[in-house]
């Protein structure tokens, strides 16, 4: 019975496939947008924790939150350039369906499949690019990719080393002044080296905050 209805109901259109594609492609787009603002809103946070943790010497904790800092800068340098492909994407689909409306049906077109396999390699839209892979394959727009592309993509987060310069940049940034009114001894000691447990239980509240701001950054950038 289910393969009948399949075979009763009418097939989109490629105008139509090509509205809904759209559409989609727009909202997340909107998505991206406002998980930047948010990554963004929530740095700024971060920089006057910064800040405040330089001024008490907590030279740990301040390096701990610019490496923070760096890892949200490259998540929305990504996000940046996920937006611009489903930008492309969307015009490279407009210009599907000009020539569909000569040839009578819609082409495979290289530079989707190329974007498209680019973007599920990216692990903030992968799951979306998934679903969109399997709807164009159907509609002879791409052909069938291979399914570990995604698990590759969920398993790559994160796994960029945050190199020291970067770090040290951001720190010199934010809360260079503060830093450099510390003795130069002092101040590499407390770049390199952890807090005691002495000190650690005497900024148990201090530790929580940086914590739980950590994790807020994290959570936005996920």
């Amino acid at each position: 019975m289910e393969k009948m209805k399949n075979v009763l109901k009418p097939k989109p259109n490629p105008q139509q496939l090509l509205k809904d594609w759209q559409r989609r492609l727009r909202q997340e787009c909107r998505n991206i947008e406002r998980q930047i603002r948010d990554i963004q809103r929530e740095e700024k946070n971060v920089q006057k924790a910064i800040k405040e943790a330089a001024k008490r010497n907590d030279m740990g904790s301040a390096k701990a939150l610019a490496k923070e800092i760096v890892r949200s800068r490259r998540t929305v340098n990504r996000l940046y350039e996920n937006k611009a492909q489903l930008n492309s994407i969307s015009m490279h689909l407009g210009e599907s369906v000009a020539v569909a409306r000569t040839v009578g049906h819609l082409s495979k077109s290289a530079e989707v499949m190329k974007l498209v396999n680019n973007l599920m390699k990216s692990s903030e839209v992968a799951v979306t690019m998934q679903e969109f892979s399997k709807e164009m394959t159907k509609a002879g727009i791409i052909e069938e990719m291979m399914n570990d592309t995604l698990d590759s993509a969920l398993d790559s987060e994160d796994i960029e080393e945050e190199t020291e310069e970067e770090i040290d940049k951001v720190l010199a940034a934010i809360a260079g002044e503060t830093a450099a009114q510390l003795p130069e001894a002092i101040r590499k000691q407390m770049l390199k080296q952890p807090a005691t447990s002495e000190d650690a239980e005497e900024n148990v509240d201090d530790e929580e905050e940086l914590e739980e701001m950590r994790a807020r950054l994290a959570r936005v950038r996920s």
